[in-house]
């Protein structure tokens, strides 16, 4: 009996002690538990506010412009509030006096999250109200470089019948050769003759590269004809179609919305001057998903046939001046321009004289890119016209420039097409291409 009685005690006690470490091992557990739940809690707060703060700073423009005089409600369908910035106060001294434009070009204002967080500053530019005429015209695009550009580089077949490459590695696709051994090239024929002319001799080529100026040293390589040849390929000049997109009263006129570039390597031509002209659309290859369509024009470059010179080629388009407004222009409608802030998702329409006759086709606008990262493309649409999807299924190469309206006014133009689906394409705010505050 009493062997049993201790056995018993004992078999109590360790299960007191059993119970007991379960028991603390269970609050500590507990505690850990919620220690992992709230770091956990406040990494995921962090990480919702980051990309919330990502989020609203790339749905509130860098900059946005507003008529003189004009009462501007900041309503950007975020959370944020807007606050002048104080150092920028006197602008609203000049704002009510005449050459507004001038004395207050612009202030700065901060958005700031829930009234608290600052997530961006925005630069708002005063502009001069202004009336443009939507023109939706093909027109016939020339352009000489300044310079002679380089496509590529090739081999060259000497004398002896061997290959050799005396370009490679010291002239780049891209590069602009603008003299050789100090003297002024401007055209092909130009390169040529001056190669030619110093032989097998080492030659120095003044090159523009990028926004850098760089002398080059290369010896030409007599081919198996008897010319001195630097195996490189080189273009002076180009033309294509492309549509006109406004003009103003003083004749000033934008078109295209991109730049003028070469087909071969997609760099911009560095215009040396340039002209636009009278075009026909002969034919129209209508856009598949893969294969981007394109229009067919003939371009008349007859002296009456010059519709005006080119000032400047930029990523923003080509802007210039009209010696005339073409007849078929005639009947252009003037718009007022809407900013960017005031375009809405929905409906809009596209303006195209593709067909032979003015014509609006209805498009959906489905976002809009305020980060300016890829400044013409800041407007995503779709057509939806019927007729244009049976005319071209789309958006195709030259319709480029064609202007964009909603609710009565100018919002952009339409400036590229997706491979994909030529359904869908990319246009540029209205305000960029008139560069509104110069």
């Amino acid at each position: 009996m009493v062997s049993s009685l201790i056995i018993c005690q004992k078999k109590i006690y360790a299960g007191a002690v059993f119970r007991g470490n379960k028991l603390r091992n269970g609050v500590i557990m507990k505690n850990r538990f919620y220690q992992v739940m709230q770091q956990i809690t406040w990494v995921g707060a962090f990480l919702i506010l980051a990309f919330a703060v990502k989020t609203f700073y790339q749905a509130i423009p860098d900059e946005i412009y507003i008529e003189a005089g004009e009462k501007v409600s900041y309503e950007f369908d975020v959370p944020v509030s807007v606050v002048l910035k104080e150092e920028e106060a006197a602008v609203f001294e000049n704002l009510a006096q005449a050459g507004a434009v001038e004395k207050a070009p612009g202030y700065t204002v901060t958005c700031k999250l829930f009234g608290i967080f600052p997530i961006k500053d925005v630069e708002v530019r005063i502009a001069e109200g202004e009336k443009v005429y939507a023109s939706g015209l093909p027109i016939g695009i020339y352009v000489k470089t300044d310079g002679i550009l380089v496509l590529g580089t090739s081999r060259v077949t000497d004398a002896d019948g061997r290959e050799c490459y005396p370009a490679q590695n010291l002239i780049k696709s891209g590069d602009y050769i603008v003299s050789v051994n100090g003297e002024p090239v401007y055209e092909k024929e130009d390169l040529m003759e001056k190669i030619d002319a110093y032989g097998e001799e080492r030659e120095i080529l003044g090159i523009r590269r990028g926004g850098e100026y760089i002398e080059v040293s290369i010896t030409p390589v007599e081919s198996e004809q008897g010319r001195h040849l630097l195996g490189i390929w080189v273009r002076d000049d180009l033309a294509g179609v492309g549509t006109l997109t406004y003009y103003t009263k003083d004749g000033t006129f934008g078109a295209l919305g991109h730049a003028v570039s070469d087909g071969d390597t997609g760099v911009e031509m560095k215009l040396e001057e340039g002209w636009i002209y009278d075009a026909d659309i002969v034919g129209i290859k209508r856009g598949q998903n893969g294969v981007p369509g394109e229009l067919s024009g003939v371009i008349d470059y007859g002296k009456g046939h010059c519709l005006g010179t080119i000032m400047e080629n930029s990523q923003l388009g080509i802007r210039g001046k009209l010696d005339r407004v073409p007849k078929t222009a005639a009947q252009a409608a003037g718009y007022d321009v809407c900013y960017k802030q005031d375009i809405r998702l929905g409906t809009a329409y596209i303006i195209s004289a593709v067909s032979g006759e003015y014509e609006t086709y209805e498009i959906q606008i489905e976002s809009l890119d305020y980060s300016g990262k890829e400044e013409n493309k800041g407007i995503l649409f779709r057509v939806t016209d019927p007729k244009l999807l049976e005319l071209t299924g789309g958006i195709v190469q030259g319709m480029s420039g064609s202007p964009i309206i909603q609710d009565g006014k100018m919002i952009g133009a339409v400036t590229h097409v997706f491979v994909s689906d030529a359904s869908q394409g990319y246009g540029i705010f209205i305000e960029k291409m008139l560069d509104a505050v110069g």
